[in-house]
């Protein structure tokens, strides 16, 4: 399956953004980095999100070279998902986001802390 492209800026970072942005895509990413999963590992590594929005995600991910599918010919069918070479190469960037994150939400609440000290 081939995935169109619209980028309107020009930019790399819309690219890259557009392999990787959405809600669930690189939460999806970190938790197959640690290894193949099967559909339902995931979705209950993703609580909040639909199936079916799980499933568009890995989708796009998979069109993008990023994720493999494999299709086991058992009875029930087996499909587990792994992170490809080319997907690995996000590790360094996802890892980037996910420490900025946690300063982010340290940060945020110890302010929140502060603020409510001083409503007392």
């Amino acid at each position: 399956m081939t995935r169109k492209y619209n980028w309107k800026t020009g930019c790399d970072v819309e690219a890259t953004l557009s392999v990787i942005g959405g809600r669930w895509k690189p939460i999806l990413i970190c938790h197959l980095l640690a290894g193949r999963k099967r559909f339902g590992e995931l979705k209950r590594l993703t609580p909040n999100a639909t199936e079916r929005m799980i499933t568009l995600q890995l989708r796009e991910l998979e069109a993008d070279g990023v994720l493999s599918r494999h299709v086991f010919a058992e009875v029930p069918p087996r499909v587990e998902y792994e992170v490809t070479d080319y997907g690995r190469s996000l590790e360094l960037i996802l890892s980037a986001m996910q420490d900025w994150g946690r300063e982010f939400k340290a940060r945020r609440i110890a302010e929140e802390a502060e603020a409510d000290l001083c409503t007392r």
